[in-house]
C-alpha cells in the first residue's frame, strides 16, 4: 500500500538522529577500506571467449619508473649526456641537458632483449616477458595519471580494473575476496580510489591489506575468533535476519547489500585468511627463494593467494610515490630494484614451478615513466613523462620474449606501435577472455566499460 509519510524510525534515520544507519552509511561508501564479495554477487562467470588467464596480478610501482635506466636502453643519451637534446621536449618543469643511464645494459636469454643491471635476476625470465616501451599515457600528474591506469579515467569516479575483472569473472573462492590489494604502510595517494568499484555493485571493490606487518592478526584487523563458530553462527544468521528486512525496506540499495553480504564473508574469512596468510607453512627453500625483504613476502603472499583463487590482486611498492625519483636517481633507484629484483625473479620461477605463470597474468609498471633529460636543478633526477614508458608483462598467454614498440631515440616519446593506457586494458581483458567493448554495466543511463570509448587489443602482445 502507498503511503505519503513517513514513520517516526524513518524521520530519525532522515533526519540524522538515526545514529546505527548513519554508521551503516558511511561503512557503505565507496571509499571504505574494503566491501568483500559474497558468494551470490561473486560467483565464477562465463567469459566471452577462451581465455588464455585466469587470474591478473598487479605490480604497481607508484611514482613513474625510469624506463631508459630500466628496460629501455638508449645510448645516444651518452653522446649528449649534459648537452641540449635536438628535439623539442615538452616537460612540466625546467630541464637541462641529457642524463645518460648510469646502468648497464645487457643482453639476455635466447631472444637478446636488452635489461638494465638493476634487473640482473628479472632479466634470466626475459624469454616470458613481454617488454612493452611504446607506452603513453595523458597527463604527466600523478592523480590523473594514477587514475587513468587503474581506473581507465583521469578524471570520473569509475570502476578499477580489478574491480571490471572480478565483476566480469567472478572468483574462484568465495571464502576470500576476489579482487585484493597488497600495500605496505597505509593508503597511497588518491587511497581506495585507486581500487574503488565507483559504481559497480561494492562487492566488486578491492580489498585492502596493509601488507607491512607479517602478524596475521595485523594484516588483517579482528581475524582472530575469540567465540566458538557455532556460537557466532547463530549471532550473524540473526543479524542477517534483520539486515534482511532493513534492506527490503530500502529498496535493495545496492551498496548496503553488498555491505551486509560482506558480513557472511568475514565470518568465512576467518577461517580461510588464517591459512591463506600464514607464511611459516612455506618449506625453508622456498623462504629462502622470496628472501627476507618486504617485497618478497609480498610476492610470496600474492603466491599464496592466487592459489586459493583470489582472481586481481595489486601489489603496490609502497604507500609513498617511491618511484618518484626528481633527484638522486642513481642511489634510489639502485636501492629500489634491488629490493624487487630478487623477489620478482622469484616468483616468475614459483609460478612457472607450480604450472601457475601460463594461467597468471603478471603486469609490472607505474603510472608514467621519466623524461631522458635531467631535472633542475639538481641535475641528478629526472621529471614526469606520459609521452613514452615502458610496462612488461609475463604469463597468461602473452609473446614471451618480445619487445613491442620503441621510443625515439631519446627514449622521450613511444614512437613506433604506440600503445595507450586503453589498448593495454584492453588487451589484459581480452587475455581473461573478456571482450572490452561488452564487458558494460548500465549505470545513469549509458553502458560504461572499463576502456569507455577507446582502446584496442594488441594482438602483436599475445602469443
Amino acid at each position: 500500500m502507498n503511503r505519503s509519510y513517513l514513520t517516526r524510525r524513518e524521520m530519525l534515520a532522515r533526519s540524522g538522529m538515526g545514529l546505527g544507519m548513519l554508521a551503516l552509511g558511511q561503512l557503505a561508501s565507496e571509499d571504505a577500506r574494503a566491501v568483500a564479495a559474497s558468494s551470490k554477487s561473486m560467483a565464477s562467470a562465463a567469459t566471452h571467449f577462451q581465455p588464455r588467464a585466469k587470474r591478473v596480478v598487479h605490480l604497481f610501482m607508484n611514482g613513474g619508473p625510469s624506463q631508459v635506466d630500466t628496460f629501455d636502453p638508449k645510448p645516444m643519451l651518452e653522446k649528449y649526456h649534459g648537452k641540449p637534446i635536438p628535439a623539442s621536449l615538452p616537460t612540466e618543469r625546467k630541464t637541462g641537458g641529457a642524463l645518460a643511464s648510469p646502468f648497464r645494459f645487457e643482453k639476455y636469454g635466447q631472444s637478446g632483449i636488452e635489461v638494465s643491471e638493476l634487473y640482473q635476476q628479472t632479466a634470466q625470465h626475459i624469454d616470458d616477458l613481454c617488454v612493452v616501451r611504446s607506452m603513453h599515457s595523458d597527463i604527466p600528474n600523478h592523480e590523473p595519471a594514477l587514475l587513468l591506469m587503474n581506473c581507465g579515467d583521469n578524471i570520473m569516479p569509475r570502476p578499477s580494473m580489478g574491480s571490471w575483472v572480478t565483476y566480469g569473472l567472478g572468483t574462484e573462492n568465495n571464502n576470500l575476496p576476489g579482487f585484493m590489494v597488497l600495500c605496505p604502510g597505509g593508503y597511497p595517494i588518491l587511497g581506495p580510489k585507486n581500487w574503488r568499484s565507483a559504481f559497480l555493485p561494492g562487492a566488486y571493490q578491492g580489498t585492502y591489506i596493509d601488507s607491512k606487518h607479517q602478524e596475521i592478526s595485523k594484516l588483517i584487523a579482528d581475524i582472530d575468533n575469540p567465540h566458538p563458530a557455532d556460537e557466532q553462527r547463530k549471532q550473524l544468521d540473526l543479524l542477517q535476519r534483520f539486515n534482511a528486512n532493513h534492506l527490503a525496506s530500502r529498496r535493495h540499495d545496492p551498496q548496503l547489500e553488498s555491505r551486509i553480504e560482506s558480513f557472511e564473508l568475514a565470518y568465512r574469512m576467518q577461517f580461510e585468511a588464517t591459512d591463506a596468510f600464514d607464511l611459516s607453512k612455506e618449506p625453508k627453500h622456498i623462504l629462502e627463494l622470496y628472501g627476507e625483504g618486504l617485497q618478497g613476502r609480498q610476492l610470496l603472499l600474492t603466491r599464496r593467494l592466487l592459489e586459493r583463487g583470489v582472481r586481481f590482486l595489486q601489489v603496490w611498492h609502497g604507500a609513498g610515490q617511491e618511484w618518484d625519483h626528481h633527484s638522486d636517481i642513481e642511489i634510489s633507484l639502485r636501492n629500489l630494484c634491488g629490493q624487487w629484483d630478487r623477489p620478482l625473479a622469484a616468483f616468475l620461477t614459483d609460478l612457472k614451478q607450480r604450472g601457475m605463470l601460463d594461467e597468471t597474468l603478471v603486469l609490472w609498471g607505474g603510472e608514467f615513466g621519466r623524461t631522458p633529460v635531467a631535472e633542475m636543478p639538481s641535475l641528478s633526477g629526472r621529471d614526469h613523462n606520459h609521452y613514452g614508458f615502458s610496462v612488461w608483462m609475463a604469463g597468461g598467454g602473452v609473446r614471451g620474449g618480445h619487445v613491442h614498440g620503441a621510443t625515439d631515440e631519446f627514449g622521450f616519446k613511444a614512437a613506433e606501435d604506440r600503445v595507450h593506457v586503453h589498448d593495454l586494458h584492453a588487451t589484459i581483458l581480452h587475455l581473461l577472455g573478456l571482450d572490452h567493448e561488452q564487458l558494460t554495466y548500465r549505470y545513469a543511463g549509458r553502458d560504461f566499460r572499463l576502456t569507455d570509448v577507446h582502446g584496442n587489443v594488441i594482438h602483436d602482445l599475445i602469443s
